[in-house]
C-alpha cells in the first residue's frame, strides 16, 4: 500500500553505476513483495516448482540481485520483526483486497483477458514462513548481509541508513522511509530495466531521494512531513483523510506549522471518519518519532555456491546451466577485488 506523496516529491534518476561500492539498505519484504508481483507467467500466475511452490521471490533474489552484486553494490537485507497492533487495519485491507482480486482475476481468466488476469494476478500472492526462512538462506549464501529487524524492516532500514555513515541509502518502493527519516531513499533499484506501458516500452532507471533536499524545496520540517503523511494516509491510518490529497495536505502543515494546530484544523472531518477509519494522530507520529529499532553490524560473508545450487537447482528445480551462468558474474566480480586488492600493495 505504503504512502502516496511522489506528486510533490523531488527526485533524481541515476546510472546504476553510481551506486558502485556502496553499502545500501533494503526493505526485503518491500522488495519480495515486488518480485512476487512482477515475476509471473503469461497466465499471471507465480513461478512454481515441480512440487507446485512458489519461487518467484527466489528468482528475483537471485537474478536480479546477482546484477546488483556484479554492479559493486553492497547490498543488506532488512526483515521485517513485529508489526505494531496499529497495522491491523492495513492487514485487514489487504486481506479484503486480495478477496476482490481473486473473484477479479478469475472472471478475467473466464473471459481470456490476459491484461486483466496479470493485473489482479499479481495481488493474490502473499509471503509465509517458508518463503522468508528460504529468502534470507539464499541472500545470505549470496553473501547479502540480513538483518532481523524488530519491529517494521522500513523503519529499521532507515535508522540504519541514519546512523552509519557508511550507509548510502534505503531501498524501498514506499515512501514511508521519509517519514521514519531515511537520509537517501533510493528506488527502481531491484525492478526490470525496462517496462511495458500502454504506450510501449519505457526505460525504468533508479532514482535517489534525498530527505534534506525534499524537507527545503517543501519548505518543511521533519514533523511537518510526518503530519502531511497521515493526512494524506499511511500504513497506520490508509485511509487518511478523505478530501485531503497530496498538495492540499502541503498547504495545511505549512499554514499552521506544528502537529497540534495542524490536526486542531481538521479536528471536524477526523471526527466524520467511519468508526473503523478513525486514529489517533499522536500515536501514529510517535510510530514514524520512535519506532521499535536496534543498531545492527554488518558481516559481508563469501558467496556460498554449492548452498545457492542446493536451494534453486536441487531444491526448486532451476536450471543448473543458467544458475552457473549468473555464478560467474559472481566469480568475475570476486577477481576484480583480489585484483584490487593486490593493486594496493604496488
Amino acid at each position: 500500500m505504503g504512502l502516496n506523496i511522489k506528486d510533490i516529491i523531488p527526485r533524481k534518476e541515476i546510472e546504476i553505476e553510481e551506486l558502485k561500492d556502496k553499502i545500501v539498505c533494503v526493505d526485503a519484504y518491500n522488495m519480495l513483495y515486488q518480485f512476487l508481483s512482477t515475476i509471473r507467467q503469461p497466465d499471471a500466475t507465480p513461478l512454481m516448482d515441480n512440487k507446485k511452490r512458489v519461487t518467484s521471490h527466489l528468482s528475483g533474489i537471485f537474478y536480479r540481485n546477482v546484477n546488483l552484486l556484479a554492479e559493486g553494490i553492497k547490498l543488506v537485507y532488512v526483515f521485517d520483526g513485529e508489526a505494531p497492533d496499529l497495522k491491523a487495519a492495513t492487514h485487514k485491507k489487504r486481506g479484503e483486497g486480495r478477496e476482490i482480486a481473486k473473484e477479479r482475476y478469475e472472471e478475467a481468466k473466464s473471459g481470456e483477458d490476459f491484461e486483466g488476469m496479470r493485473r489482479y494476478g499479481s495481488q493474490l500472492i502473499r509471503l509465509n514462513e517458508e518463503m522468508i526462512k528460504e529468502s534470507k538462506e539464499l541472500l545470505q549464501a549470496m553473501g547479502v548481509v540480513v538483518v532481523q529487524a524488530p519491529g517494521e524492516g522500513e523503519a529499521e532500514a532507515a535508522y540504519l541508513n541514519k546512523i552509519k555513515g557508511d550507509v548510502f541509502g534505503t531501498v524501498s518502493q514506499d515512501y514511508d522511509c521519509l517519514l521514519f527519516g531515511a537520509p537517501m531513499l533510493i528506488r527502481n533499484l531491484a525492478l526490470a530495466r525496462r517496462r511495458k506501458t500502454y504506450s510501449g516500452w519505457i526505460e525504468v532507471k533508479p532514482e535517489v531521494i534525498e530527505l534534506q533536499r525534499v524537507l527545503n524545496l517543501l519548505e518543511i520540517n521533519l514533523d511537518q512531513l510526518i503530519c502531511l503523511g497521515i493526512l494524506v494516509g499511511t500504513d497506520y491510518n490508509p485511509r487518511g483523510i478523505p478530501g485531503i490529497g497530496q498538495k492540499k495536505a502541503l498547504d495545511i502543515v505549512k499554514r499552521y506549522k506544528q502537529p497540534v494546530l495542524i490536526f486542531k484544523s481538521i479536528e471536524e472531518q477526523m471526527m466524520g471518519l467511519y468508526e473503523e477509519d478513525k486514529f489517533d494522530w499522536k500515536e501514529i507520529f510517535e510510530l514514524f518519532h520512535k519506532p521499535n529499532v536496534v543498531d545492527a553490524d554488518f558481516d559481508f560473508e563469501k558467496v556460498d555456491e554449492e548452498k545457492i545450487k542446493e536451494i534453486l537447482v536441487k531444491e526448486h528445480d532451476f536450471s543448473n546451466d543458467r544458475v552457473e551462468k549468473q555464478l560467474e558474474k559472481l566469480h568475475e566480480l570476486k577477481e576484480k577485488k583480489k585484483q584490487k586488492g593486490l593493486g594496493e600493495w604496488v
